[in-house]
């Protein structure tokens, strides 16, 4: 069966950033987490990237998965937060579109809360970690 994954890059912010995502979207999901100490790698990164995550799974809401890496600096690899990734969150009501985002937009940089539009109820959000949320209800 296909299915639709969204895969996040964080620079030594992986762990965190699932172990939030899941607190807030799936608190009893497990979360799956390689490391790159537990690879053949490892002996070739410096030691404050050893911990850091090769690949993290969350399922998050009907199941979808959030998929997820640390760049690495030794590497050459540098996280630029943009706007080109926007995951988009179909609920079932307002009251969870407004919980969801109350949460997600604690620390926030950029957000516009939840309000009614001519196709529904519609709201998005750059939480703290710079991955850009959007939350829809349909009329």
């Amino acid at each position: 069966m296909a299915t639709v994954s969204t895969y996040l890059n964080f620079q030594l912010q992986t762990e965190e950033a699932l172990t939030w995502y899941q607190s807030i979207f799936n608190p009893e999901a497990p979360l799956s987490l390689m490391r790159f100490s537990d690879t053949p790698m490892a002996e070739q990164l410096p030691e404050n990237e050893r911990q850091g995550i090769m690949h993290g799974s969350l399922e998050i809401i009907g199941g979808h998965m959030l998929l997820a890496t640390d760049m690495l600096e030794s590497m050459g690899h540098k996280v630029v937060v943009g706007n080109n990734t926007t995951l988009n969150l179909t609920l079932d009501s307002k009251e969870e579109a407004d919980r969801i985002y109350g949460l997600l937009s604690v620390g926030s940089t950029e957000s516009a809360a939840p309000h009614d539009e001519p196709w529904g109820y519609w709201g998005v959000c750059l939480d703290k970690f710079g991955v850009r949320w959007m939350f829809n209800v349909m009329n």
